[in-house]
């Protein structure tokens, strides 16, 4: 078995297994915006409701510049967003990055990373200083979390994307379970115009190969885009380290007459990873790797049934296949416990019907959602005591009825919604928000907004259907948050805007274990703790000329305000005390130069200390994780310009933590030194 797998992941096939259901309606359709103009807007922001956005069709990412797609049914200017929204272009994101989206977002504030060591190790992002599994992913609408919000961040790479929407609080009423503290909405790209092919490449320290091929076309009646990218390291370690990633993606959007749009949506891919560490993150095993292939679809077909009303229908898919494969180091290798394998297979499926009513600068949108999630598992563990197996299947279905409302009013843009969700499992459950926005009395061109709002999260499979030595409660609720924020943004200097949002939230029943249930026959999973955080977002973008730059920064206060059963010597989750590995502040700062082809930039990023454990010992013991800085830069050329019969090349130079600090994102686990990675691209057509 682990010879078969290790061969598998040396060839790095991508399994591409996709069942597309395209519906129909009998009535005229929708027509999309044709890619060559912008939305219809409304003076105050709101995109005007006979625009082809408020009907909820997406559009071409191209035509979305200054348009928020994830913080409402319908596409809204930013300034018209109630919540605190970051949007990052493609190349921003490819600027400053490994490859791995992770490493892109680090920079956003609000938003702590947390990789487990070397590169595609398990990676956790911390929004706002909620759990890591308080953030709803979403690619091209697709929600790639596990059962009960968990998601490997490593799994993502920036290849092929469009745009990334960070949009902050709670979105529960309208995306449903886990988008608790906020969502991150990968959009990918498409072509505009005549084909376009490039190819990317760039290597470096550490093993690092990534190369990466787009194919993009369109025109008013159609666009798509493939791409194809494959990223490999040998990693930090020089035992048993390697890393292996390829993913290939494809989107397509159609308009088959004047009143009708389809989208669909396709994502496949492979990854290996191998771990020489421990619990305590010491180099000691040879042979121990983790492995998934991922699969997602969606398919989207929008119709105007009258100049007011449209209907909009989606089905979607997220299959995840994963496991472990940590085999004996020798034959003598028989003592203590000397094995283990875990094989796992999840899949979501979601259907969804929701119908758009557009008045004078007034939005209502209702829809309903139905979510199956299925999820089966086998591990075995090895030891001197013989062989201990562990098998489970479950499943669980969601019925999710949505009611929101966008407009504006006096100037003054509004949002308000609410959502029920129908959960076989921990039953009816509601959850709600309300926001303004509009502009800042005061200052020329500035914005003000205001939002509140709950969210919900849904037990993890494990905490509720697990049997044998450790038993999980079929009773459980939902975890719950109640969150509220206020922000401005205005520009000053004629060059520079500036941002600022304070947030408040609080987060209750959240699910912990305790070894010594109140009964014996009681389970070992209750809903019994709680915690708060709060704090301070500043984001400063500066443009001028031949330069710009960007401040970004997160001042942070968490707390455990009920410790529930978590007490005594080890204890993670402590009374009083901060949340583990957020840090209290952080920030960015960025310069870019254009003159002419050549572009030079540098980042500086400032991570503040962090509590943490020592998991080594027994009971562990706290420690604290100092604070870091890390310096980066890239200069970058176009050798040749892009024409007719003439491909363009441009070449890149980077260099990550140029310092060459020695920092832990975790204790225990050494993080990535000085890098130089040289890289090209070309690029044909257009």
């Amino acid at each position: 078995m682990y010879a078969a797998r290790e061969g598998r992941a040396a060839a790095g096939p991508i399994p591409l297994i996709v069942g597309l259901c395209l519906g129909w309606f009998a009535h005229p359709g929708l027509a999309q915006v044709s890619p060559d103009r912008g939305p219809a807007r409304s003076d105050s922001g709101q995109v005007r409701p006979d625009s082809d956005q408020a009907s909820g069709d997406w559009v071409d990412a191209l035509s979305l510049e200054g348009l928020v797609v994830t913080a409402a049914p319908t596409a809204l200017e930013e300034e018209a967003v109630s919540s605190h929204v970051t949007v990052i272009d493609g190349e921003a994101l490819r600027h400053f990055s490994s490859g791995s989206l992770a490493d892109a977002l680090r920079d956003a504030s609000g938003v702590h990373v947390v990789r487990g060591g070397s590169f595609g190790a398990v990676t956790s992002l911390f929004l706002r200083g909620g759990e890591s599994d308080y953030t709803l992913v979403l690619v091209d609408g697709v929600q790639v979390n596990q059962a009960g919000g968990g998601f490997d961040l490593a799994e993502l790479g920036t290849e092929a994307i469009e745009r990334v929407e960070i949009l902050r609080g709670p979105a529960s009423a309208l995306y449903g379970s886990d988008a608790v503290s906020g969502v991150i909405h990968v959009i990918t790209r498409t072509g505009r115009g005549a084909p376009v092919a490039s190819v990317a490449m760039e290597g470096g320290s550490f093993g690092r190969q990534n190369v990466s091929a787009e194919l993009r076309a369109g025109t008013e009646r159609a666009s798509y885009g493939l791409s194809l990218a494959r990223r490999s390291t040998d990693g930090i370690f020089d035992l048993n380290n390697q890393s292996l990633q390829t993913v290939l993606s494809g989107v397509g959007r159609f308009r088959p007459d004047d009143r009708t749009s389809l989208e669909v949506n396709v994502r496949a891919s492979d990854r290996t990873y191998h771990f020489p560490t421990n619990s305590a993150g010491a180099a000691v095993d040879e042979n121990a790797f983790t492995f998934s292939d991922g699969t997602t679809a969606r398919v989207s077909a929008t119709r105007r049934i009258t100049s007011r009303l449209s209907v909009e229908a989606t089905v979607a898919m997220n299959e995840f296949d994963s496991g472990t494969d940590d085999a004996p180091d020798s034959p003598a290798d028989t003592l203590g416990f000397y094995g283990f394998t875990s094989l796992d297979h999840f899949r979501r499926s979601e259907g969804e019907l929701r119908g758009h009513l557009r008045l004078d600068q007034f939005v209502l949108t209702t829809g309903i959602e139905y979510e199956e999630e299925r999820q089966r598992s086998f591990s075995e563990s090895l030891s001197q005591f013989g062989p201990s197996p562990g098998r489970s299947r479950n499943e669980r279905e969601n019925l999710g009825y949505f009611l929101h409302a966008t407009g504006e009013a006096g100037g003054v843009s509004y949002q308000v919604g609410g959502r029920v969700e129908d959960n076989e499992r921990f039953g009816v459950r509601g959850s709600w928000e309300a926001g303004l926005a509009g502009p800042l009395p005061g200052f020329e061109g500035g914005t003000f907004r205001a939002s509140v709002g709950t969210a919900i999260k849904e037990p993890t499979f494990f905490e509720t259907f697990a049997s044998g030595f450790t038993r999980g409660n079929p009773d459980l609720d939902p975890e719950r948050s109640l969150a509220w924020e206020v922000g401005a943004e205005s520009r000053l200097a004629g060059f520079a805007t500036v941002g600022v949002t304070y947030f408040d939230q609080t987060f209750e029943d959240l699910i912990q274990y305790t070894f010594s249930p109140p009964d014996p026959t009681d389970p070992n999973y209750f809903n019994v703790a709680a915690a708060t955080s709060r704090g301070v977002e500043v984001d400063v973008d500066m443009r001028h000329g031949w330069w710009s730059g960007s401040v970004s920064g997160s001042w942070m206060d968490t707390e455990v305000t009920d410790s529930g059963f978590d007490d005594g010597l080890g204890a993670t989750f402590v009374e009083g005390e901060a949340l583990l590995r957020r840090p209290s502040w952080k920030g960015t700062a960025q310069v870019a130069a254009n003159v002419g082809r050549l572009e030079v930039s540098t980042r500086i990023a400032h991570v503040g200390s962090r509590q943490d454990r020592d998991f080594s010992t027994f009971p562990a013991t706290p420690v604290l994780l100092e604070s870091y800085q890390l310096l980066s830069g890239r200069l970058s050329v176009v050798v040749v310009e892009p024409g007719p019969g003439r491909p363009g090349l441009s070449l890149s130079l980077a260099g990550e933590n140029l310092g060459d600090a020695r920092y832990r994102e975790l204790f225990g686990f050494p993080t990535p030194g000085r890098g130089l990675y040289m890289g090209g691209q070309i690029v044909l057509g257009g």
